[in-house]
């Protein structure tokens, strides 16, 4: 039995295939500026937790306190980068032919991850200046900040660009006065369309023509349609559902 496709890659496969041609560079250089930001942030925790530097206007909080704060702004920065990155990935997709580099395309956010909080631990640990409480407390708190962060930036839907091509490659419908775009002909929205009002075509030609919402009839008769270009990748002519 051909597993489900999960409602979020249905909808991840509809996005990319009306986002079709958009750019991605803002969000790749919005997420490697909050990956740096984070990295930095990294280190100015270790710092103050092993009193390395200290910052002026904190010496009232305690070393500790310091560093965790550090890790705390270091943990929503590599999540807030790792979401950019999914949504760049969402619109323009990676090829699948390369299995490895495909998932590590996906998953630049764990890498990420790993480099925002693994050196602190390690760096830390080796400290013979800390005492232990501190080596124990710090520790804790990043591991559970690279815990929060991997799951968060793990991309549980990633898509392909051949999925997104075959998806967009199907045919719609859509009338000379409506406003949305079918997957079925046979829609029973169109029933009293007449011949001349109805026309057919990509996704991006729908588009063009403005009509970029989904009939709510053929959204319930697509899932199993998507879950069939997922499943079959190398098959043509295969009907999906469109944009939502």
């Amino acid at each position: 039995m051909a597993e489900k496709i999960s409602e979020k890659k249905k909808a991840a496969l509809a996005k990319a295939a009306a986002s079709s041609g958009q750019s991605t560079i803002g969000l790749r250089i919005g997420a490697a500026v909050l990956w740096i930001l984070a990295i930095v942030c990294e280190f100015v925790a270790l710092a103050v937790i092993t009193e390395t530097t200290i910052i002026p206007f904190l010496t009232s909080v305690p070393p500790l306190y310091q560093g965790i704060a550090f890790l705390v702004i270091d943990l929503i920065l590599v999540i807030a980068g790792s979401q950019f990155w999914k949504k760049a990935n969402h619109i323009k997709p990676a090829s699948e032919k390369n299995a490895v580099l495909f998932w590590l395309w996906n998953n630049m956010g764990v890498i990420v991850c790993a480099i925002a909080f693994l050196p602190f631990v390690i760096l830390l640990l080796k400290n013979d200046k800390v005492d232990q409480k501190t080596k124990t407390v710090g520790t804790i708190a990043a591991a559970i900040a690279l815990l929060i962060a991997g799951v968060a930036s793990y991309d549980f839907n990633p898509i392909s660009a051949e999925e997104v091509q075959q998806y967009a490659d199907s045919t719609v419908y859509w009338t000379e006065y409506g406003s949305r775009l079918h997957t079925h002909k046979d829609c029973q929205a169109l029933s009293r369309t007449l011949p001349e009002n109805l026309h057919s075509g990509t996704i991006a030609q729908a588009e063009e023509a403005g009509r970029t919402t989904l009939c709510k009839y053929c959204e319930k008769r697509d899932h199993a349609k998507i879950e069939s270009i997922v499943q079959m990748p190398s098959e043509e002519n295969l009907p999906a559902a469109a944009n939502e």
